[in-house]
């Protein structure tokens, strides 16, 4: 889920040639959240923020397989970050 999210923001909004798409970038992103949202939240209780899952294993004091809600964004929004910058923005142009 972070993964897209991720990506949708580079794709959208951080991509210096992404031109007349960045006007679409909010509507983009806040689309990807809600995908996000009824995918992970209503078919398998996943989320893409890890206090959402923090505050419910502190209250039932269950910590069974938690790790992967802090692993999973880091991994996910990292790999995304990663694979964009490395494959899709090309280093052609001069930041300001």
């Amino acid at each position: 889920m972070t993964f897209g999210l991720v990506y949708t923001v580079y794709a959208t909004a951080v991509d210096p040639k992404k031109g007349d798409i960045g006007t679409i970038a909010p509507l983009a992103i806040g689309l990807i959240v809600g995908a996000n949202i009824l995918a992970g939240g209503a078919f398998t209780g996943a989320s893409m923020n890890p206090a959402v899952a923090f505050g419910p294993a502190v209250v039932s004091w269950d910590w069974g397989n938690h790790w992967i809600y802090w692993a999973g964004p880091l991994i996910g929004g990292g790999l995304a970050g990663a694979i964009y910058e490395l494959i899709f923005i090309s280093r052609s142009y001069e930041p300001l």
